[in-house]
């Protein structure tokens, strides 16, 4: 299947096993939740139904806090779908601890750890281009 559309995610390089993994979970569940990228339900052969996931490929790239806020401002600029976590939000446990967590900051200064970015394929393409993808 084709897609107009990339998702990927770019994680700061420093990062735990865990905190990757955690940090690309929540991200990916703030796309999911908004992004209309989520396909129909799964059914095995015992007629057990599982939930839908993203229809989208989506890849996992890694890179240097710098990296990651040049990223998070382009594609601000260029209007993209994002998600942020910041290395903050490793120390809250609620939503709104989290929310109020990213409202401390201006966006020059958060300090990431991942985002996701959803956009024009050419667009993210393009705006990752040189980005090592997570081994």
């Amino acid at each position: 299947m084709n897609f107009d559309t990339k998702i990927k995610v770019i994680l700061r390089d420093d990062l735990a096993t865990w905190q990757a993994l955690n940090v690309t979970a929540f991200l990916m569940s703030g796309l999911g939740a908004t992004q209309n990228i989520v396909g129909e339900s799964y059914q095995d052969a015992s007629g057990v139904c599982y939930l839908p996931m993203s229809q989208q490929p989506i890849m996992v790239h890694q890179t240097n806090l710098e990296t990651l806020l040049e990223v998070l401002q382009s594609a601000n600029q260029k209007e993209m779908a994002v998600a942020v976590y910041t290395e903050e939000l490793f120390n809250t446990y609620n939503d709104v601890d989290n929310r109020a967590e990213i409202a401390k900051h201006q966006t020059a200064d958060l300090n990431l750890v991942g985002i996701a970015i959803r956009g024009k394929k050419n667009a993210v393409d393009k705006l990752t281009k040189g980005i090592a993808l997570h081994p």
